[in-house]
This record gives C-alpha cells, sequence and structure tokens, in this order.
C-alpha cells in the first residue's frame, strides 16, 4: 500500500500482517507498482520521483526518474512483458511518460495524443511494445512503442472514443483481445 504519510507497506495477505514499511518518498506516496516476480517494485508520489526498490535489500532506493519541475506524479504501471519499462503520468497531464530503468532520468517517449488529463495506462499482457491510455477527453489510446527510442511515438494505432471522461482501465491478461474502461457510472468492454 501507498501512504500520504510517505511510506509504502508490503504485507504478506496469507499473515494479514506488514512484511515491512519504508519511507519511500519526500511527500505523499500516490501509487505502487511490482515488477514480474516478488521482490523489484517501484513507487511514485507528490515530490514528482519515480523510485524503484528491492526487497531483497531495503538499505538503497534507486531514483529513477524525477520531473523536471519536480510536479507530483499520480500513477504507475510496470510493462507485463519486459520489466525494463514503466509508464507514469503527471497530475493534470496530457502525456504518459515512458521510462527504462536501464537509462534512469531520461524518459525513452513520452506520449501526447490527449486533449484532456491522462488517467490512467495499461500494458499489453501479451506483447512489451502496446499499451493503452485513458484520460478525460473520453478517449482510450493504443501505441504502438517498437519504433522507440530510435523514432518519437507520434500517433496511436487505435482510438476509441466515450460517452464521458475515463477514468480507469484494464487490460485483460486472460483474454488479452479485450481492454475494460470505466467511464461515468459504465464499465464498457472493448474488443481491440
Amino acid at each position: 500500500t501507498s501512504s500520504i504519510d510517505t511510506t509504502c507497506t508490503i504485507w504478506d495477505v496469507t499473515t494479514q500482517t506488514a512484511r515491512t514499511q519504508l519511507i519511500a518518498h519526500d511527500r505523499e506516496v500516490f501509487d505502487l507498482a511490482f515488477a514480474r516476480g516478488k521482490d523489484v517494485f517501484a513507487s511514485v508520489g507528490a515530490d514528482g520521483s519515480v523510485r524503484m526498490f528491492d526487497l531483497r535489500s531495503l538499505e538503497h532506493s534507486t531514483i529513477i526518474y524525477e520531473t523536471p519541475n519536480l510536479d507530483a506524479l499520480l500513477r504507475l504501471e510496470w510493462n507485463k512483458q519486459d520489466p525494463n519499462f514503466l509508464a507514469t503520468f503527471q497530475v493534470d497531464s496530457r502525456r504518459t511518460i515512458i521510462l527504462d530503468i536501464r537509462v534512469p532520468s531520461m524518459p525513452v517517449a513520452e506520449l501526447g495524443g490527449h486533449v484532456g488529463c491522462v488517467n490512467a495506462t495499461a500494458w499489453a499482457p501479451h506483447s512489451s511494445c502496446h499499451i493503452c491510455t485513458a484520460g478525460d477527453d473520453s478517449q482510450a489510446l493504443i501505441w504502438d512503442l517498437s519504433s522507440m527510442p530510435k523514432r518519437p511515438v507520434e500517433d496511436p494505432i487505435l482510438a476509441y472514443n466515450a460517452e464521458g471522461e475515463i477514468n480507469n482501465l484494464q487490460w485483460s491478461a486472460s483474454q488479452p483481445d479485450w481492454i475494460s474502461i470505466c467511464y461515468n457510472d459504465k464499465l464498457q468492454i472493448l474488443r481491440v
């Protein structure tokens, strides 16, 4: 779990106890995500940083990225197929930031395309180079990142317009041809 008290707590769900709690950021922590496996995770927060941790060695963390003006980062999503890539976005931003942990501090891509704030991202469970973003502009956009970092990624390959601001999305791991989006009081399932 992430907390406004600057900490992250890792829980053992079988014993329903906290395994460890650590001070993760200088300000509120808004989100965390695990890489494949159970030991490496990253977090984002109001201090504008992405920090990576390893449960086998909690004495150190690595700052992967900091926003230029230390603007808050709201959400974080780890690539399901390639653990070198993360996606994040700033509060009230129209852009999604793609990071490569092997090249810290510089985004490998920034995805525009939205005319409203981004609210959610989801990596394809079956492909290392496809991601979906959704936002206040009622759009769900699917991007092909196979050309990065050689060429900038400028346009999505697919776009869907919902009837309201999309506030969340999920790409099905068991049925990778389906993406669910939430807007207004609706859950809609889209075939990719």
